[in-house]
């Protein structure tokens, strides 16, 4: 558990721990620990005890985003220890898949995504769930129940894949179900294993916290934006009559030798030192920690204690963090213990003697709590939320509670236009600055502060689960009360629909497992069974993406097939995009088989390498590939097959020409190619460019769909020229589709020169001979009976393909299919003008030379 520690410094700098200070909470734990005469109960007692010291002594220091982290990491480090985990499912949960599945058709595309479906296929590389994937479409109706549920954590898994599955395996399956939803089951993972005090809040207490320091252990708060700690140091000044034995600086620039001076004065007077905003002065960090290492046990005065303030920063030294005792200060996450901590400063004082109304202030103070925490929770949800983010403070909830006493003292009711009007208007609202804001919470606050919640049971949203306690009573009854309430808020509470918890809970669920990569994925603890070792997982992958990844672009042959031209934009864009992925695959190619050498140590291990290595571990793009790569989201096993289905994309293009649609989203440079499309379409009307715009036109069907439905109008199109005898052998390439025509023809047609210069539809083009040795290509348009002939020079034709003297015409040599087709096209460029819908090549076949 030690190691638990010292990873989460890798997730915040601030987040640093000796082994002293470890050694210190162990001792503790046995001497505290609950006594047992049976040597295996006396130790799971101090177990159990220590686990919980370790983490309630470490949550105090974290920031609220990394506390499930810790406890789950806690939770996972001593099921690991015990071989609960199996590795390579604890790799599953972190990383994703890392290997592409056999392809299997999505049984639930109506409501399954595609991500969603491969990473369910993934799944079938864990020995347990070998059949998980061929077995959805027989229990599709569980599963589907599973993702509309708003709860799907607490659903249960159809068939017998509940019983089968352990408590890990089933965060697997919602995993690739319901991402969102993966943080509230590992809070039920480390509940049924740990317990619930695990994942219940933990107050920071400060007096608590007081009692543990000394003279040689600095108090260290852990900032976060808008938070300031200072309130709270001077009541506690106060409550240890300690007021005027406080001495505070805020650091900044020409500060230290005033700081260090009141330091000497306070190891030798026996005061409180507040040094205010450290992450202010960095230089003068290297002189604090020189100041708490010269500290003598023996000689400081033991009332002597050393107050410090950071937000977090990388500059503070190590050393005073570990020897310290750190504390967080930022709201609490929940409205749950949002009203935990605004209750942690009360008492039954507080509640009775405030005002000579207690009942009335009670019901009021509760409603005014339960109003803080929700406007600081609304904040999660972004823009759904607020307009903007506000920083609000403990200290607007202290004053209301002071003017919420006076005006119920001075009215004989309870004014709650005015309080209303100071709470939102004033204390709350002078923070914010968007007119809709004010609004917003002016609305909100009008369901806290009214007439109806001053009576017991008052319901502060639809379903109930937020409401007034059922009787007024003491301060403890409060507590229990609050302590009832669910971890986790829903979004009713707020007033928004389920689905604005979608965006924040995949974020929060993406974070975390991020940080948990960072800390080094439990790897450290050892323990569990079925993983690989690393190095042959590292080199595993580094071969299957070496085996797939295809060789660069031959940029001489794209160039010769698709020259660039000013009749054609297109040729410029593809060429552009061949030179940008030849980068990335050259890079990708170099770095494995580096990393290849490196493993076998034929070459050294650089810091470069050895970051790649560790992020083909967790599933990561390397960032030596990001950085020639086109921006991108998804793990490496996802990134590798995008990456294919990218360069496929760009091969048919090469091989087939100009597609008839284009799958937008796989260019690397996408704007290129909007901008060719003007082009072509502005040269081609001989329209400024800068007067053109796109519209857009959504469809339902498919790009394939797209494809075969033009692919049969050119189909039938050409089968209506066979039927009159005008057609010779031909292939037409169009886009994925390659239609091919055979018909005699039935007589010569007669040279014309005629250039038909606005075709908007898709051409087709047929062969003919004429006299003088010239060949004729005729081009006509779809839905239009215009048509023209091209010469097609003699000359150049036999460049192409020589024919001998022979009375059948038999070709000498095999008709270069290629040549041709890129001689024709490159002809053909000036009479069909093509569109984003374009024609894709035309072929001459070699049996049309024969027998012509």
């Amino acid at each position: 558990l030690f190691f638990c520690t010292t990873d989460l410094s890798h997730v915040d700098p601030m987040y640093q721990y000796s082994l002293d200070w470890y050694r210190t909470i162990f001792l503790a734990s046995i001497e505290r620990a609950e006594p047992a005469d049976d040597v295996a109960q006396r130790i799971e007692n101090i177990n159990d005890f220590f686990t919980f010291s370790l983490y309630s002594n470490v949550c105090r220091s974290l920031f609220e985003r990394h506390k499930l982290l810790f406890s789950f990491l806690l939770c996972a480090r001593v099921m690991m220890n015990e071989g609960k985990i199996d590795m390579s499912e604890w790799r599953f949960l972190l990383s994703g898949g890392t290997t592409v599945a056999e392809p299997l058709p999505n049984p639930c595309a109506d409501w399954l995504s595609d991500r969603a479906w491969q990473d369910i296929t993934m799944l079938a590389s864990l020995p347990k769930f070998a059949a998980f994937a061929h077995e959805f479409d027989s229990h599709k109706e569980g599963f589907k129940r599973i993702f509309d549920s708003s709860e799907p954590h607490k659903e249960l898994l159809p068939g017998g894949w509940d019983k089968d599955l352990d408590s890990l395996q089933k965060i697997l399956v919602l995993r690739c179900l319901r991402f969102d939803k993966v943080a509230p089951m590992m809070q039920s993972f480390v509940a049924e294993n740990l317990g619930q005090r695990f994942i219940e809040p933990q107050p920071t207490n400060l007096a608590l916290a007081f009692e543990e320091s000394s003279p040689t252990i600095p108090m260290i708060f852990v900032l976060s934006p808008g938070t300031d700690p200072a309130a709270d140091l001077f009541k506690l000044a106060e409550e240890k009559r300690f007021t005027k034995k406080l001495e505070s600086i805020s650091l900044g620039q020409g500060q230290g030798p005033r700081a260090e001076a009141m330091f000497k004065h306070g190891m030798e007077r026996g005061t409180w030192v507040f040094f205010q905003n450290c992450h202010l002065a960095p230089s003068w960090m290297p002189t604090l920690e020189r100041l708490m290492e010269n500290v003598d046990p023996t000689k400081v005065h033991r009332d002597f204690r050393l107050w410090l303030t950071s937000v977090p920063s990388p500059k503070f030294p190590v050393s005073v963090l570990q020897n310290g005792a750190k504390m967080s200060v930022e709201p609490p996450r929940g409205i749950k213990a949002n009203l935990l901590e605004a209750y942690s400063a009360f008492d039954d004082g507080v509640l009775a003697d405030t005002c000579t109304k207690p009942d009335q202030f009670k019901s009021m103070l509760y409603s005014l709590c339960a109003f803080h925490g929700a406007i600081l929770e609304r904040r999660k949800f972004g823009a759904l939320g607020f307009n903007i983010r506000y920083g609000y403070t403990n200290s607007d909830l202290a004053i209301c509670r002071t003017q919420l006493g006076l005006f119920l003292d001075a009215y004989d009711s309870p004014p709650f236009k005015v309080l209303t009007y100071l709470a939102g208007q004033i204390n709350y609202g002078g923070r914010v600055t968007d007119d809709w804001d004010r609004r917003l919470q002016m609305t909100i606050l009008a369901d806290y502060y009214n007439e109806a919640a001053l009576q017991p049971g008052h319901q502060f949203d639809a379903s109930g689960i937020y409401r007034q306690p059922a009787e007024i009573g003491d301060y403890n009854s409060y507590i229990e009360h609050i302590k009832s309430l669910p971890i986790n808020d829903t979004p009713e509470i707020f007033g928004l629909h389920d689905n604005a918890n979608i965006t924040f809970a995949n974020n929060e669920t993406q974070d975390l497992l991020s940080a948990l990569l960072a800390t080094g994925g439990g790897a450290a603890a050892g323990g569990g069974g079925g993983g690989a070792n690393r190095d042959q997982i590292i080199e595993e992958t580094a071969r299957d993406i070496l085996g797939k990844v295809p060789k660069p672009f031959s940029l001489d042959e794209v160039m010769e097939k698709h020259p660039v031209k000013y009749e054609e934009s297109m040729n410029t864009v593809l060429i552009q995009e061949v030179i940008r992925f030849n980068k990335l695959l050259t890079e990708v190619h170099a770095t494995l088989q580096a990393v290849l050498k490196a493993l076998k140590g034929l070459v050294v291990m650089s810091e470069a390498l050895e970051k790649m290595s560790n992020s083909l571990y967790n599933n990561q793009v390397p960032d030596l590939w990001t950085a020639k790569a086109y921006p991108s989201l998804k793990p490496l096993a996802a990134w590798t097959v995008d990456l294919l289905a990218r360069v496929q994309f760009i091969q048919k293009w090469i091989d087939g020409g100009i597609p008839p649609a284009f799958w937008i989203s796989g260019f690397y440079f996408p704007q290129a190619f909007l901008t060719g499309t003007l082009q072509n379409f502005a040269r081609k009307h001989v329209i400024s460019i800068d007067t053109l715009s796109f519209d857009f036109e959504v469809l339902s069907a498919s790009a394939d769909s797209l494809n075969s439905r033009w692919a049969k109008k050119l189909s039938q199109r050409l089968a209506a020229l066979q039927a009159r005898g005008r057609l010779l052998h031909l292939w037409v390439v169009f886009g994925r589709c390659s239609l091919g025509c055979l018909a005699q023809a039935s007589r010569r047609v007669a040279p014309q020169r005629a250039l038909y210069r606005n075709g908007r539809h898709l051409a087709q083009a047929c062969f003919g001979s004429g006299c003088a040795g010239e060949w004729y290509v005729r081009v006509s348009v779809l839905q239009d009976t215009a048509a023209c002939w091209y010469v097609v020079d003699d000359r150049a034709l036999n460049q192409l393909c020589p024919v001998d003297g022979s009375a059948h015409g038999q070709a000498s040599k095999p008709l270069d299919q290629a040549r041709c087709c890129l001689y024709v096209r490159s002809r053909l460029l000036s009479v069909v003008q093509r569109g984003i819908l374009m024609l894709g090549g035309l072929f001459l076949g070699a049996r049309a030379r024969a027998r012509a």
